[in-house]
C-alpha cells in the first residue's frame, strides 16, 4: 500500500547559551549541510509499509494492531496525515476502528496550536492529540534540527537533547555523516503517564538536492507504530493546511457535557464522541465509562455529582483497557474512586494508575494520591443496594479485546457496551457482512439470556435491541 506524507517547515529564531550550545550548533549545523536543509520549507513524501493502532491491543501487554497504510502530511508548524488503510489481521483482533471493508482513509491535522480529524468534509477537534503531532511533525530529519535550534539543545557526544515543557523530550542522534539516525521521545499520555516513542531513519537518499530516508520506523510503549518504505519526496511541495473556525472555537470540547435521564437514577452522560452512564444507589453513584482524558473525567465527575446531589461517586467501570475508553480512569482514581475492570487488565491498572505522569503532569500526579487497587471482574459480578442490581458480564469470545465487559442492568432492561456494535445514523443499511464484534455480541446476550429492550452504546446513540440483532444479521 501506499502512504502521503506533505510537510512545510519554518525557520525559527534561536538563542544559545555560551557553553553547550557551541557543540550543539556545530552537530545541528554538520546535519543541516548534510540533509541538504538550506531553503527547504516543505516536502512531500510517498511511502507504502503498515501502520499500528497505538493503545488499541487485544490484550494489555500485546503489539497494537496492524493495517496496512497509504498516507500522510506536513506544514509550517502542521501536519495533514492522510492514510488509507486496508485490513492487515483477519479475523481483526484489537480496536483501531476495525474491522476494515475495503479501503478506509483517515485524515489527521496539526496546525500550530490545534488538531483536529477529517471526516467527510467535518473537521472534529483533536485536542487530545496535540502533543503527539507536534512530536511527529518536528521529529522528522529536518524537523528534528529545527527543533533542536528553536529549544536550545544541548550536546551528548552525537546527540541533540531538549524539551518542549508539557509536550515532550526528545534525543536525536546523528550518524557520523551528520544524518539524523534516531529520534527518542518520551511524552505525555492520558492512560499511562510518560509514553516512550522512537523514531529511526535509514538509507538515505538525494531528492533534488535534499537527502531523505527510505526506510522509517516508530515504536510506541516499546511495540511497532508504522514502518514504511519511501519511494517519493519532493521538496518544497506547495502545501496549505489552515485551521478551520469550528476547531479555532472549540476550546475544551472533552468538557462539553450532557446527560439524559433514561430510568429512574440512570441517565447517559454524553457530550462528544465517547459516553458514560451514571447509576444512582442509595448511598452512591457508579459510574460506567471514564474516557479519554482528564478533562472529559473531570468533567464528567462534575455532571454526575450534579445530578445525584450529596451521594459520593464509589466504582467507574471500566470496559475494557483501550486507551480511547481508558483515558479518563486517572483523573477518577484521583478523587478516590474504585476502578472495576475485568481480570485480564487488573494487574495493568495497578500498575499503570501507579505511573507517574512527569512529562505533563496530571490530575493523579498533582493529587499525590496513592489509588486504591483495581478490583477484577472474571465472568460475571453483581452490585447491588437491595433495590437496584447492576450486573457486570465479561463479552466471552469477542477478538475486540479479551477484557471486554457489559453492564446490565435487569429491572430497567438496559444493556451498556463499547465498540461491539456502534449504532450508525438512522437508515443506515446494515453492513455485510456484519461486524464479527457485533456478531459475539448479540451470540453472549443469547448466552447470559438477558433480557434487553434497549442499548446504551458508550458511542453513537440509544438503539432498541432489534438494531443489534440487525447488524449482526440476525434480524429475524
Amino acid at each position: 500500500m501506499r502512504s502521503l506524507l506533505a510537510t512545510t517547515l519554518t525557520a525559527l529564531l534561536l538563542s544559545f547559551g555560551p557553553a553547550d550550545a557551541q557543540d550543539a550548533r556545530a552537530l545541528l549545523d554538520a546535519a543541516d549541510k548534510a540533509l541538504g536543509a538550506a531553503g527547504l520549507k516543505s516536502f512531500e513524501m510517498t511511502a507504502g509499509g503498515v501502520n499500528y493502532a497505538v493503545g488499541q491491543a487485544q490484550a494489555p501487554g500485546g503489539a497494537w494492531p496492524r493495517f496496512n497504510v497509504k498516507s500522510l502530511n506536513y506544514e509550517t508548524s502542521s501536519l495533514r496525515d492522510t492514510y488509507v488503510r486496508t485490513q492487515a489481521e483477519d479475523p481483526p483482533r484489537g480496536g483501531g476502528v476495525q474491522p476494515v471493508r475495503g479501503e478506509q482513509r483517515q485524515v489527521f491535522v496539526v496546525g500550530g496550536e490545534h488538531a483536529w480529524n477529517v471526516v467527510g468534509d467535518a473537521a472534529i477537534p483533536a485536542p487530545i492529540a496535540l502533543a503527539a503531532r507536534q512530536l511527529e511533525l518536528w521529529a522528522t530529519p529536518h524537523g528534528i534540527v529545527r527543533a533542536a535550534r528553536a529549544n536550545n539543545a544541548t550536546a551528548q557526544g552525537r546527540t541533540l537533547v531538549f524539551a518542549v515543557p508539557g509536550k515532550y523530550t526528545a534525543r536525536a542522534t546523528l550518524d557520523r555523516a551528520g544524518l539524523v539516525e534516531k529520534v527518542e521521545a518520551v511524552l505525555g499520555n492520558p492512560v499511562v503517564g510518560d509514553l516512550a516513542v522512537t523514531f529511526e531513519y535509514a538509507d538515505y537518499k538525494d531528492f533534488g538536492g535534499v537527502k531523505f530516508p527510505t526506510k522509517i520506523r516508530q515504536t510506541a510503549g516499546g511495540f511497532p507504530v508504522l514502518d514504511v518504505t519511501v519511494d517519493e519526496v519532493r521538496p518544497n511541495a506547495s502545501v496549505d493546511i489552515a485551521v478551520p473556525d469550528a476547531v479555532r472555537q472549540a476550546t475544551a470540547p472533552y468538557a462539553v457535557v450532557a446527560s439524559q435521564m433514561i430510568a429512574d437514577g440512570v441517565w447517559y452522560v454524553t457530550g462528544g464522541t465517547h459516553h458514560s452512564v451514571a447509576i444512582e444507589m442509595k448511598d452512591h453513584v457508579v459510574v460506567v465509562e471514564a474516557p479519554l482524558n482528564d478533562q472529559r473525567a473531570l468533567a464528567v465527575l462534575a455532571e454526575v455529582r450534579g445530578l445525584a446531589a450529596n451521594k459520593p461517586v464509589r466504582y467507574v467501570i471500566n470496559s475494557h483497557h483501550h486507551f480511547d475508553h481508558a483515558g479518563g480512569v486517572r483523573a477518577f482514581a484521583a478523587e478516590g474512586v474504585t476502578v472495576i475492570t475485568h481480570e485480564v487488565n487488573r494487574a495493568w491498572w495497578d500498575r499503570t494508575l501507579a505511573a507517574r505522569a512527569t512529562v505533563s503532569p496530571d490530575h493523579l500526579t498533582k493529587s499525590g494520591t496513592k489509588p486504591a487497587p483495581a478490583e477484577g471482574v472474571r465472568d460475571k459480578r453483581v452490585l447491588t443496594d437491595g433495590a437496584r442490581t447492576i450486573e457486570i458480564h465479561h463479552i466471552a469470545g469477542v477478538l475486540h479485546d479479551d477484557g471486554l465487559l457489559l453492564v446490565y442492568l435487569p429491572k430497567e432492561k438496559l444493556l451498556i457496551e463499547a465498540d461491539a456494535y456502534t449504532p450508525p445514523p438512522p437508515n443506515t443499511p446494515p453492513p455485510s457482512p456484519p461486524s464479527p464484534f457485533t456478531v459475539s455480541l448479540v451470540d453472549n446476550i443469547g448466552r447470559l439470556g438477558l433480557t434487553v429492550d434497549r442499548l446504551l452504546p458508550l458511542h453513537g446513540r440509544i438503539v432498541p435491541l432489534a438494531d443489534l440483532n440487525q447488524a449482526a444479521g440476525r434480524a429475524n
